[in-house]
């Protein structure tokens, strides 16, 4: 039996949860997200707790029995609480202004960096340099926040550019005259 399959997932009192064949429907206070199971997995709900259980042990059942429960726990949470992720912009400067649904970075490229901000995700920029992405999708939340890392990697010798807040950068030393 899978471990994490098999435990059940409490739905707190303000989420509301659909079943419609191999469609769960998620909707809480922060918004609707939805997930198709796979063939060989099923749900239901009772009790307030949703039970996820597959046909059979055969081939990938199990992975996949795992898989579903820990996707509709995270739309669980997501739709209740939120996810979040915090980036610090670091560098002589470099900064970030929100305009709409526009981020646009400045990190010392000969240009500005426009990057459109997807549907369902909220950036905050306090103080020009620290951006905090919030939204109901956990997916979605990381591919924003690990896109936005990708146009300035933080480098190893002075450690410029974007990185997570809670990320350590080891620093390099520079060549010596000796």
């Amino acid at each position: 039996m899978s471990r994490i399959g098999s435990k059940s997932i409490p739905v707190p009192a303000d989420v509301k949860v659909a079943v419609n064949g191999k469609e769960v429907a998620v909707e809480g206070k922060l918004g609707k997200l939805s997930l198709t199971l796979a063939e060989s997995i099923s749900a239901a709900v009772e009790n307030n707790h949703i039970h996820v259980t597959r046909i059979s042990d055969e081939g990938n059942n199990k992975a996949l029995h795992g898989l579903y429960r820990s996707l509709l726990k995270n739309n669980v949470i997501g739709v209740s609480q939120g996810y979040k992720k915090e980036l610090q912009i670091i560098g002589v400067g470099y900064k970030a202004i929100l305009a709409g649904t526009r981020l646009t970075l400045s990190l010392g490229y000969s240009h500005d960096i426009v990057f459109q901000v997807p549907a369902g995700i909220k950036i905050t920029v306090t103080d020009g340099v620290k951006l905090l992405i919030e939204g109901a999708d956990k997916q979605l939340v990381g591919e924003v926040a690990a896109s936005i890392r990708k146009f300035k990697k933080p480098e190893p010798y002075k450690g410029k550019g974007v990185r997570y807040a809670d990320e350590h950068v080891v620093i390099k030393p520079g060549k010596t005259n000796a």
